[in-house]
């Protein structure tokens, strides 16, 4: 499943994000890739143990757990601490796909991958997220503040930049549901219950789906 989630952080949370960005010194960003990634990553990120990077870290968390959609799409077990890019004119990141289970402070397995756009589109040119899974080719670039969200075994790629810069979060997710079929069937459980609650919020057969959604939820969970 490709989910774009639009407006996820607040405006008063984007220009804090691109206020910080603006003063940060990035590093390489090959430090963080496996590697294979590495051989075809060209861009640079900001230090895991820089304060900016602990500020950004609390925006994007704060956004993520608050939005609904982003919640029951995902239905997460575990967020990581974001990566921050930047891409300048000449950078770009080759066909890879990521790692299944990344090491560090807490191990965890990749189910999910985001990307929260930080640039205004027209703030830079090409630098489109192309990604290739089973729904076809997409190409994605999408408004500062806005999300989206993939199976993290799709092999993707970020097009050159050539010009201006594209500054972005990148994280991922284990969920609680491992099996995307399952999770997909879930998300459109509940998309559906809330759409009957808007429309008819009285009626009864809204008991009887929320009861199969969390028994499907309670049969599939891993925690």
């Amino acid at each position: 499943m490709l989910l774009a989630i639009e407006n996820i952080l607040t405006h008063d949370g984007l220009a804090n994000a691109r206020g910080l960005f603006a003063k940060a010194r990035f590093l390489d960003g090959r430090v963080t890739a496996g590697e294979a990634a590495a051989k075809v990553k060209n861009n640079m990120q900001l230090p895991a143990n820089a304060a900016e990077t602990q500020v950004l870290t609390g925006i994007v968390h704060d956004a993520l757990h608050c939005n609904p959609l982003f919640v029951s799409a995902a239905l997460p077990k575990v967020v990581c601490p974001p990566l921050f890019n930047r891409y300048i004119s000449g950078m770009d990141f080759g066909l890879h796909v990521d790692n299944a289970v990344r090491v560090g402070s807490v191990t965890f397995r990749t189910d999910i991958a985001g990307t929260l756009f930080l640039s205004e589109p027209e703030e830079y040119e090409g630098g489109e997220l192309v990604i290739e899974d089973t729904y076809g080719v997409q190409s994605i670039k999408l408004a500062a503040g806005s999300l989206v969200l993939y199976p993290s075994g799709s092999l993707h790629r970020v097009e050159p930049v050539t010009g201006g810069h594209r500054d972005v979060a990148v994280f991922w997710v284990q969920s609680m549901i491992r099996d995307t079929a399952q999770r997909c069937l879930l998300f459109q459980l509940d998309a559906t219950i809330q759409s009957l609650r808007a429309r008819a919020p009285e009626s009864p057969e809204i008991v009887s789906l929320l009861a199969t959604y969390h028994n499907l939820l309670r049969m599939w969970a891993d925690i």
